[in-house]
């Protein structure tokens, strides 16, 4: 069978109004479909989800039909649900993005998910009403002659230290005699969409994933040994919610970090799941804090997850900072053919505390008696004296701690320079009368061959002689993922690193982080996007200690 041709108009016009009318014909399907891609991911993550919690269901009823078969199955219940946890979080940011594609545009309806009916909150639980205000005056005509008819109460569960209250906010209605029309107050705000759990609680089940690094499986047995059934995908759910609220402030603290003049980065291991294996990904921070040379912005944190160390991630991040950064000697932050496409390169500053590690391994008495390898080797005189000479430059940094970048370099230029220039002068003789299987010859030539870098301190008196700053951002994800064991997936990774860091940032400034997010989640809904700044660990801080000012 032939098709039938297509026909061409014979004059040059019409053949540029039919190529004109195709080409936004084509344009307009593509907008079309650009449009109905987050719903399609939407749906495809919320299918993902279902297709998880279904296994987990069968996978339980299983075992209690056949009984305990193995620790295996344990654990793999254990890993089912962590990853079901993660799904239903990226199940629940993508139905966020299909609302807001869909809110663009009307054509295009928002693609919502189906969740489980909620059971009834326990009868015994403590309950507190909230009565709003009712209208005074009929919203439609504006009389005064209102009657009740009715009520709607609106139940949110929140969390009051050692007990659980379930809020019921009443929104009361009245009828107008006048016109027959109902006034009633707005409905309030809630920390997340549809949400039924109040900022308190919801700060709380965030806090303790990401802050306490308990894992969302072990709240839920938690809150049911008190009484509340919360799922893991209902607290999933939530999580997700949250995690997205949070986002803009994320935003914000990224573009504060990077405005530094000076930061500190380190990296460190992270198991991501992927298909039938755990891949070692690592999470980068990148700290900025002005303190040690008496700087007086505010400290911050900002956190990042990647699969692999690879440079590509880290040059990623640094791609518009030009600055000093304080890491250790990975060359992988900024190399060469970097830096040169860059108008402010980064200026970099070694770590001592890397360099002195190294010395300190060989110089351990101790840890050489337990070290089976050494077989009772003594320590090396040579990394005990590098020790000690390192020992007399952390004194002195002891003393400047603290003082202005001015002060804290001219201590440096008397004190330090004249004990790191001869440190220079005895490690090069040491190293020349060293055999090629010296243990010492690496830590040595770990310093020599970059020594311009370690001695970078001597010129600038932000610079602090250690990474220390970004190594403690880092101590807790490094004591956390033994309890929560990997991370379940790339997604998960990225969300650990937002939470991680408005976290990190309220420590840092010495802000109780689960009191700031309670107070964020309860106002992120109507704040004014012009005044987010106002929510910022550091200006949340100074606000609420000039509120306890006035009311003193």
């Amino acid at each position: 069978m032939t098709s039938k041709p297509v026909d061409i108009p014979a004059d040059l016009a019409s053949a540029y109004l039919a190529l004109l009318g195709e080409h936004e014909t084509l344009q307009a399907n593509t907008r079309s479909q650009l449009r109905k891609r987050p719903n399609a991911q939407a749906m495809l993550s919320n299918n993902e989800a279902l297709i998880v919690a279904l296994e987990l269901k069968i996978e339980k009823l299983r075992r209690e039909l056949r009984g305990q078969r193995s620790e295996r199955t344990a654990r793999l219940l254990g890993q089912m649900e962590l990853q079901l946890e993660e799904l239903v979080m990226a199940a629940t940011e993508d139905e966020v993005a299909a609302q807001a594609a869909a809110a663009k545009t009307a054509s295009v309806r928002s693609f919502t998910r189906k969740r489980p009916v909620r059971k009834p909150w326990p009868e015994d639980v403590e309950r507190k009403r909230v009565v709003i205000d009712p209208p005074s005056t009929c919203a439609c005509c504006g009389g005064s002659r209102l009657s009740k008819l009715g009520e709607d109460v609106t139940e949110t569960l929140e969390e009051i230290p050692r007990r659980f209250i379930v809020i019921e906010t009443v929104r009361e209605k009245f009828s107008c005699r006048d016109c027959d029309r109902i006034s009633q107050a707005p409905a309030p705000f809630h920390a997340t969409p549809r949400g039924f759990i109040g900022p308190h609680l919801l700060a709380t089940i965030l806090f303790d994933k990401f802050g306490m690094h308990s894992p969302l499986n072990r709240q839920s047995t938690r809150f049911k040994c008190e009484g509340i059934e919360l799922s893991t995908s209902t607290l999933g759910d939530q999580v997700g919610y949250g995690t997205a609220a949070l986002l803009p402030i994320f935003d914000l603290i990224e573009t504060h970090v990077f405005e530094a003049e000076r930061l500190f980065g380190d990296d460190t291991t992270i198991p991501i799941q992927a298909k039938g294996k755990c891949t070692t990904g690592r999470i980068w921070t990148y700290v900025c804090d002005d303190r040690p040379f008496g700087g007086t912005a505010p400290p911050a944190a900002i956190y990042y997850a990647s699969s692999d160390r690879r440079g590509e991630h880290p040059q990623k991040h640094l791609a518009r900072y030009g600055g000093i950064l304080q890491s250790d000697c990975y060359n992988g932050f900024e190399p060469i053919a970097v830096a040169e496409k860059k108008a402010v390169p980064i200026t970099f500053a070694f770590c001592h505390a890397h360099a002195r590690r190294k010395f300190f391994e060989l110089a351990d008495i101790q840890k050489n008696v337990r070290n089976r390898k050494r077989k009772g080797k003594p320590i090396s005189p040579i990394a005990l004296e590098a020790v000690q000479r390192y020992d007399a430059l952390f004194e002195i940094e002891r003393e400047v701690n603290g003082l202005s970048a001015k002060e804290r370099l001219a201590a440096r230029q008397e004190k330090s320079k004249p004990l790191f220039d001869d440190m220079h002068e005895w490690l090069k003789r040491e190293r020349a009368t060293l055999s090629k299987s010296s243990e010492v010859i690496e830590p040595i030539d770990y310093m020599l061959k970059r020594w311009d870098g370690f001695a970078r301190f001597l010129e600038d008196g932000r610079i602090c002689l250690t990474n220390n700053a970004a190594e403690r951002a880092l101590r807790g994800i490094a004591l956390g993922r033994r309890n929560w064991t990997f991370a379940g997936s790339q997604r998960g990774a990225d969300r650990a690193a937002i939470m991680l860091s408005v976290i990190t940032t309220c420590r840092l400034n010495d802000v109780d982080p689960k009191a700031w997010l309670a107070d964020v989640f309860a106002r992120i809904a109507d704040h004014p996007v012009t005044r987010l700044y106002e929510l910022l660990p550091w200006e949340w801080k100074r606000a609420s200690a000039a509120t306890v000012m006035l009311a003193a």
